[in-house]
């Protein structure tokens, strides 16, 4: 059960850096395509948008690692704690 519990977890984690990869990018495109349809600024615009949105996602992919990999810490550091004289199992 501990193992499917896991793959759960994984799973979840996996989709969430995907959405949070994507959602920037996509963000980005919408509002050069609004400018384009709302002013006719060329498809230049484009560009800029799809880096700017690029970045975006690097970063929010990055404080999402940054995030699991401080729970893993915090979760390794319990199982590691020492049994002392007033701790037992």
């Amino acid at each position: 059960m501990k193992r499917w519990n896991e793959w759960i977890k994984n799973l979840t984690l996996l989709t969430q850096f995907g959405l949070s990869f994507i959602t920037p990018i996509l963000m980005c495109l919408a509002l050069c395509w609004w400018l384009t349809a709302r002013f006719s600024i060329g498809a230049w615009i484009f560009i800029p948008g799809f880096f700017f949105g690029l970045g975006g996602s690097f970063t929010v992919a990055y404080r999402l690692y940054l995030s699991v990999t401080g729970r893993q810490k915090k979760e390794d550091k319990k199982k590691k704690q020492k049994i002392s004289y007033n701790r037992h199992m």
